[in-house]
């Protein structure tokens, strides 16, 4: 059977040129919705948006950059005419022991991994606010409860996490649902660069005894966007097959 819970839906997905960005656009499009993929590389963007459908848009943009924020997002309501549901998934890390951490290092992980969603955020805030209606979706990462060599990355997430309780309870009463996801190791491109023996070790941590998949949180993100979350604002869903008890 296939659903259909997105029909009549437009969903932007920043990150979403691979990885868990790229499976959460494939779900929503699966499920109805008309997509529109935001990446720092238009390139990138719109070969993952061909992989899709004809119809699914790409968008190059910078989310740490208000102004590149601002004309994708209007660019985007010219093509689409609205949004209705938001995933802010893109993010980086830039890893270090905090006394070797450059100025660099933390300003760009918080810059994107934070101010990124802020961004995209007030970008669709008041026309959700205008139709009554809306769905977001943060990235967040069990990094917020700590890491080693991340105090950048963990802060950002963290940040991540208050923002979308804070967001959470100031569009309530406009039918907009704030909600974050918390993932740990996923099987991505960017986890698979780590060192096999340190994939290991990361690995034997996870009471389920595996990697989680792209596809996994995809569907987290896309009960979420939908409206069987209805009741579900503020939370944040932690995919950390058992690590985080």
């Amino acid at each position: 059977m296939i659903l259909e819970r997105f029909k009549g839906k437009t969903a932007v997905i920043t990150g979403a040129a691979q990885g868990i960005g790229f499976a959460c656009a494939k779900r929503l499009h699966d499920e109805g919705a008309i997509c529109a993929l935001i990446d720092i590389s238009g390139e990138a963007a719109q070969v993952a948006a061909q992989k899709i459908s004809p119809d699914t848009k790409a968008y190059a943009c910078d989310v740490s950059d208000r102004k590149s924020v601002s004309c994708t997002f209007e660019q985007v309501y010219n093509d689409l005419g609205k949004v209705d549901i938001l995933i802010n998934n893109a993010g980086i890390t830039r890893d270090a022991m905090f006394h070797k951490m450059t100025d660099d290092q933390w300003d760009t992980v918080l810059a994107v991994n934070l101010n990124g969603v802020a961004n995209c955020c007030k970008a669709v805030i008041p026309a959700m606010r205008e139709a009554n209606y809306g769905k977001i979706a943060n990235l967040a990462s069990v990094s917020a409860f700590g890491n080693l060599g991340q105090t950048n990355y963990g802060a950002a997430k963290a940040a991540v996490i208050g923002f979308t309780k804070s967001l959470a309870k100031e569009c309530a009463r406009f039918n907009i649902t704030v909600n974050a996801i918390a993932p740990s190791y996923i099987d991505t491109e960017m986890l698979r660069a780590v060192p096999e023996k340190v994939l290991e070790k990361f690995i034997s941590a996870i009471p389920l005894g595996r990697l989680g998949l792209p596809e996994e949180l995809a569907a987290i993100a896309a009960f979420l966007a939908s409206d069987d979350s209805s009741f579900v604002t503020g939370e944040c869903i932690v995919a950390s097959g058992g690590s985080y008890m």
